[in-house]
């Protein structure tokens, strides 16, 4: 699966490279390595598990230094180099840092990109009424904001939402330490596990290895 995503980080690079879209001289490569390195591996790693314990799962050392690790891994393949791959939590986090001090501030397409996230959402969850998609859009969104904190959700033109960031983390936390009392530790962990497990699980289909043919999404070959 990861090699197939670099192989798409590729595709999609020779694509906009060739295409009027993009200006390679404004926005430099896309999907380049210093980015993955620097901020997105941090994000699929660190940023997990620290979103995780804020709605109160409880993760030990040895299980975020694996986390680390695996995302390292993960890196190794996607092809970043060496020296802008981090080796444990420390190097991840000051990688992070110096990657956004170069990062502009979003703009009216990254925030139309952040929002049009939300909207699929329900549609990938499977809900086809239209108050169920939007019960869940605005579940996502509260959840988010309460994760990232109001001044990058407003930011990114996130919509208002009641209840207030602390009483959504709240809520979470005390349905963790619930299902922990009433489960049992090693219970409620095994339970989180399966979940995660069974989110990343693909469909009777397997994994499609079918490239992207267009640089619009909406104008792609499926894949």
């Amino acid at each position: 699966v990861t090699m197939r995503i670099r192989f798409i980080h590729a595709r999609v690079r020779q694509m906009l490279a060739a295409s009027a879209d993009w200006d390679g001289e404004a926005w430099g490569v896309p999907l380049s390595m210093a980015h993955i390195g620097g901020i997105s591996l941090y994000t699929f790693s660190i940023r997990q598990f620290e979103h995780a314990m804020a709605m109160g799962a409880k993760i030990t050392q040895q299980e975020r230094d694996s986390i680390v690790q695996v995302w390292r891994y993960v890196g190794h393949i996607f092809g970043v180099p060496d020296d802008i791959l981090f080796t444990n939590e420390r190097e991840a986090r000051e990688l992070y840092q110096i990657g956004h001090l170069c990062e502009p501030p979003p703009d009216d397409d990254c925030r139309e990109v952040a929002n049009t996230v939300f909207k699929a959402i329900p549609i990938m969850s499977g809900l086809a009424g239209e108050r169920e998609q939007k019960a869940m859009e605005t579940y996502a969104y509260r959840l988010s904001r309460a994760l990232i904190g109001n001044k990058l959700a407003d930011t990114l033109g996130y919509p208002k939402t009641f209840p207030i960031a602390w009483m959504v983390l709240l809520y979470y936390r005390q349905r963790e330490a619930f299902l922990r009392l009433l489960m049992g530790r090693r219970l409620a962990r095994e339970e989180a596990f399966f979940q995660i497990f069974d989110n990343t699980q693909y469909d009777d289909t397997g994994i499609s290895y079918k490239m992207p043919d267009h640089v619009h999404a909406s104008r792609s070959s499926p894949w």
